[in-house]
């Protein structure tokens, strides 16, 4: 009798002392790791037409094309932040030098974050190069970023905003497939004068050459006078138009 009340007793405060155990804590996840396994759990976006954070510039020479106008599709897989992670040319320039300088700039441009309900996911897209032979005619003209507005402010004229310095842009005349050309564009800036939401308003006819612009545009900085931060942020507008002539009267000079 005695040892089957110890056992009693003893299942009793083995069974008490299993409800008043505290349960095992589960660790959080964190918020950044969460997001990443969302993303890598829904699939890549396609595309054909990337917008570019930062435009591929390739860099060759007119001798480079062997007497003739060259074109290419270079595949690219950019990861969730815009970097690209992966460049394949899909159609050949025919020469692989030319196809390595390809790959090479678009291995260090980058572009707009793709996202899905909410979500930043990969990219897949394809990117089409299409490079002309200049039989010396404006081979060695030069653009840069001559807006409007920057034209304006470096003539100390009166102007909605001020670029805190010029927007790096560098195109020939082989980027223009030899028309002069114009663009007209719109962005808003934050409070720090950093560039969001570029919108094209008027495009060149060259989506390659409208996507450098606009890139160019993203990553620049201006100073918006104050009245304009009254109700919103500022909505800005420019224009910029090269001008083949120019490389003419260059040559003549």
């Amino acid at each position: 009798m005695m040892k089957t009340s110890l056992y009693i007793t003893l299942l009793l405060g083995l069974s008490a002392t299993h409800l008043h155990a505290k349960p095992p804590q589960q660790k959080s996840t964190p918020k950044a790791t969460l997001e990443v396994q969302k993303s890598a759990a829904l699939p890549a976006h396609l595309t054909t037409r990337l917008a570019w954070r930062k435009f591929p510039q390739p860099k060759y020479k007119n001798e480079d094309l062997n007497q003739q106008n060259r074109a290419a599709i270079v595949r690219i897989y950019a990861d969730e932040t815009g970097k690209i992670s992966q460049a394949t040319i899909q159609e050949s320039t025919g020469l692989k030098k030319l196809d390595d300088a390809l790959l090479q700039a678009v291995r260090t441009a980058e572009i707009q974050p793709t996202y899905v309900e909410d979500t930043a996911v990969p990219t897949i897209g394809f990117q089409s190069f299409n490079l002309r032979f200049q039989d010396n005619q404006h081979e060695d003209c030069q653009f840069d970023f001559q807006s409007k507005q920057w034209l304006a402010q470096q003539q100390q004229q009166k102007v909605q905003f001020k670029y805190r310095s010029q927007p790096q842009l560098n195109l020939s005349a082989e980027d223009l497939k030899n028309h002069s050309r114009k663009l007209k564009f719109q962005f808003k800036v934050n409070k720090h004068g950093e560039v969001k939401r570029v919108k094209l308003t008027q495009g060149s006819g060259q989506y390659a050459l409208d996507q450098q612009v606009l890139a160019a545009v993203k990553a620049a900085q201006v100073d918006v006078p104050r009245q304009f931060w009254l109700y919103k942020k500022s909505k800005l507008k420019d224009e910029i138009y090269f001008d083949l002539n120019t490389c003419d009267a260059q040559e003549q000079s």
